[in-house]
């Protein structure tokens, strides 16, 4: 029998053109001659596409753990946050009961123009009802954004109005901000925070350092906490802004890569300005090819905790369906010639991923000297020589601890299980019209806004229903204050934006207090 498939895919391959004959130990002969088999001679039928795609992923996955291959839907979800636009009808939206609720329109987006509000709920798409079918998120973003220009009818439900409206939209280009905050923190002290780095972003960074240096910013509080990365081009953008001339940024290197410097060119606007950048675990890839640059070239002080460690090159293969290859190719290299990313064994993807809760539990979120650095992993900063250390990620100038007596166990378990944030939803909806009314601007808001006590009351009970309880009093008191911060600060981006849920979530943020105090003297 097997002689038999063998030959029947042997006549097969030989009716092809030469050019596309492989030859018989050829590792991709094999694989095609699997695949014939599978799809010819397998018991049940099989998708062939998904066939392939489970190769290509299977191969991948014993690779880094950075290689991956998205298909051609989840390549288009992964690249809209980094293009910097999308098109569609521009609302920010969060799901209440299986209901979407509008958090806010976007200002002067397509909603926005024909008076869709805050609290509005949207129950159908075109006719179709898209509440209480319990339909994913994803395919109620897809009925939502479409093509620039086309028009879509939705039905809403407003609160005090009996009858469901009509509204005809016309979908726009919606864009897409990588920049969450931008204020004065303290007098002549900026502060902005990245979420990511996108193909705007440094478009969107000058405008808020221009904004900030005409309130008399003469040191920056650069937050990268919790930034992913993204394009290489954009953190050297940025970086540029910090350097001087022929100052080395980053640069790469591979097996079949030639190396590739990048350096700054000279023109950097924050040359003159006195630089903190923020980092912790999460911070990775293009965040750490900042963070590297600023310290290795002696230009700012680093305050956090270690970086992720993601120091891989990606190369984006594009299939013709729309899918897409991204192929490690190479590494991150700093200034003083560190490899950013973090040690793994090819194929080792779930232990890569534990290496955050390994950290905790180790004791390096917590303590600095559970941290120890072989001399061989001994590198020096360009201009004071000063040490610092590789072997994956960014330890910083500054350690600030991880607080766990700040964020305890409970209050870690409330909001996996998102007991917060869906009592903040309901609340907000339910209160959203009075909040506006009583507070007109951030200030009096922020100055006299205090969480109701019912609302904490809410989340511990609902906590309770889940089996999700403090261990003693003491945890229950330790953890109410800071619950009251989040909700607080959800209630703001609620009113107005990012930028004032940040503006009171910073002021318990250990880091943040850290690089003020530092920047300040006090």
């Amino acid at each position: 029998m097997k002689r038999y498939i063998y030959l029947s895919l042997l006549c097969f391959f030989s009716f092809l053109p030469l050019s596309a004959q492989l030859k018989n130990d050829s590792p991709l002969r094999k694989l095609q001659l699997a695949e014939m088999a599978i799809t010819n001679f397998y018991v049940d039928s099989v998708n062939e596409q998904k066939l392939v795609e489970d190769a290509i992923r299977g191969m991948l996955e014993k690779l880094d753990p950075h290689s991956t291959y998205t298909d051609a839907k989840e390549t288009k979800a992964m690249n809209e946050p980094l293009q910097g636009d999308f098109e569609g009808i521009g609302v920010q939206f969060n799901m209440i009961e299986d209901t979407l609720v509008v958090i806010q329109p976007i200002v002067n987006g397509p909603s926005q123009k024909v008076g869709i509000l805050a609290g509005d709920r949207i129950i159908s798409v075109n006719d179709s009802a898209i509440a209480g079918v319990k339909m994913a998120r994803i395919d109620i973003m897809k009925r939502l954004r479409g093509k620039k220009g086309t028009k879509v009818k939705l039905g809403i439900v407003r609160r005090g109005v009996k009858d469901v409206l009509t509204f005809i939209v016309t979908r726009a280009k919606i864009p897409v901000h990588t920049i969450n905050a931008s204020y004065m923190i303290r007098p002549n002290v900026g502060y902005i925070r990245i979420e990511s780095f996108g193909m705007k972003t440094h478009d969107e960074f000058m405008t808020a350092v221009d904004s900030l240096k005409k309130k008399g910013m003469k040191t920056l509080l650069l937050d990268l906490q919790d930034n992913g990365g993204g394009y290489l081009q954009s953190a050297v953008q940025i970086s540029n802004e910090f350097l001087k001339n022929n100052d080395m940024i980053v640069y790469t290197e591979g097996r079949r890569s030639r190396r590739q410097n990048f350096k700054a060119v000279g023109n950097g606007r924050l040359q003159d300005v006195k630089v903190y950048v923020l980092v912790n675990e999460l911070s990775a890839s293009a965040a750490e090819i900042v963070t590297g640059a600023i310290q290795d070239n002696d230009r700012g002080t680093v305050v956090g905790r270690r970086t992720f460690g993601k120091g891989l090159v990606q190369r984006p293969l594009d299939l013709p369906d729309g899918s897409m290859i991204r192929l490690t190719i190479a590494h991150y290299y700093t200034p003083s010639g560190r490899c950013i990313q973090k040690p793994y064994k090819k194929g080792g993807l779930k232990d890569y991923e534990m290496d955050i809760e390994k950290r905790f539990k180790h004791g390096e979120l917590t303590n600095p000297d559970s941290i120890q650095f072989s001399d061989s992993l001994k590198y020096y900063t360009i201009r004071k020589h000063r040490v610092v250390y590789g072997g994956g990620g960014i330890m910083p100038d500054y350690f600030v601890p991880l607080d766990t007596a700040k964020f305890t166990r409970y209050h870690r378990l409330l909001a996996v299980k998102s007991i917060i944030i869906n009592a903040y939803l309901k609340y907000a909806d339910a209160n959203r019209k009075a909040l506006k009314t009583q507070y007109k601007s951030f200030d009096a808001f922020n100055k006299g806004y205090i969480v109701p006590q019912s609302l904490l009351d809410e989340i511990v009970a609902e906590g309770k229903k889940e089996k999700i309880e403090p261990k003693d009093e003491a945890e229950l008191k330790a953890t109410l204050p800071h619950i009251a911060v989040q909700l607080k600060s959800l209630v703001a981006r609620d009113l107005w934006d990012m930028n004032e849920y940040f503006r009171i979530w910073n002021a318990q943020s250990d880091i943040v207090n850290k690089a003020v105090e530092l920047a300040t003297g006090k």
